[in-house]
């Protein structure tokens, strides 16, 4: 297939990119370089001419871009996604999250191709006990998650009203190489490497299921080669912790001292505890490979040896 990624400089995205750049199919990236977005992560394996610096808001740039390119299918990675980002600032993300999408909908209602957006569990909401399955009703606590669910019942409008071809996934949360450092993992590895406290929301009992982000990539894959239209797939990996059994993990693994927690005023809408139902991917013959201790270890040892990547970052916590 010739397949296009949007957002696919991100965290996410990238590694999906890296991974079909092994496989045969024609890979090209529309990214529009945020800060989140880093073409480094994805240059050493993408033609130069497969890529287009274009904002998924601008619907005239996104519309005469698919006028003058055809594509079997189109991956939406492209989104804001940092939920302290979205309490502070919500407008950018429906802006992103639900416009942007809405342009690619769109662009896939004229031009036929084949649309997977990339959703997360957070449009669920908390569960206090066992996990969601994707019959589950969307419940969602922030301004984030809010926008990417308007987005996927946008999707479905457009499956029922215009027979798009499009289906959807929704993953937990991803760690892995690459990652933005305002995100949790990088921020406690970052805070560690410099002796700094590592700030913790609340209680710290809030859990998250955990995926590495190389195990996310192959099971989308797996869905945009053999999800059925109109369906959704949840991603999970069974891996659950808390924010406090989190970095003490990552403490032990850096030989440091659990006094080196720091418990701050909680998040607003603080979602308690995230877990997905992931038999329905497994269905398809999805296997997760990488193990979260594994990962974590190989996620610290890469963030040791890649230190120019925080220069390139921007370094909020």
């Amino acid at each position: 297939m010739k397949i296009l990624i949007t957002g696919g400089a991100g965290f996410i995205g990238s590694e999906m990119v890296r991974q079909l750049a092994e496989t045969s199919h024609d890979v090209h990236v529309l990214d529009s370089l945020t800060y989140a977005g880093n073409f480094a992560s994805i240059e050493h394996v993408l033609k130069p001419d497969h890529f287009a610096e274009i904002d998924i808001r601008d619907s005239s740039a996104i519309s005469k871009f698919f006028a003058r390119n055809q594509y079997d299918s189109v991956v939406n990675f492209a989104a804001e996604t940092h939920v302290d980002n979205s309490i502070q600032n919500p407008e950018i993300f429906l802006e992103t999250n639900l416009i942007g999408t809405f342009n690619l909908l769109e662009e896939a209602r004229k031009h036929n191709f084949r649309f997977l957006q990339i959703s997360t569990d957070e449009v669920y909401g908390s569960i206090r006990e066992g996990e969601f399955s994707e019959e589950d009703k969307l419940d969602p606590s922030s301004p984030y998650s809010a926008s990417k669910a308007a987005a996927e019942l946008l999707l479905q409008s457009y499956i029922k009203t215009y027979s798009v071809n499009a289906l959807g996934v929704r993953c937990s949360n991803n760690y892995g190489h690459f990652q933005n450092s305002e995100k949790l993992i990088p921020t406690l590895i970052r805070r560690m490497k410099k002796g700094e406290k590592l700030p913790i929301y609340g209680s710290g009992k809030n859990v998250r299921e955990w995926i590495h982000v190389s195990d996310h990539a192959r099971g989308i894959q797996t869905v945009l080669e053999q999800g059925k239209r109109g369906e959704i797939y949840n991603i999970g990996s069974g891996s659950h912790l808390s924010n406090n059994d989190l970095a003490s993990e990552i403490i032990s693994m850096m030989g440091l001292n659990e006094k080196m927690k720091s418990y701050i005023a909680d998040r607003q809408g603080h979602d308690f505890r995230y877990s997905v139902d992931s038999s329905k991917i497994e269905s398809l013959g999805f296997k997760r490979l990488i193990d979260f201790k594994d990962g974590l270890r190989e996620t610290i040892d890469w963030y040791a040896a890649n230190p120019r990547w925080w220069d390139t970052q921007s370094a909020r916590s």
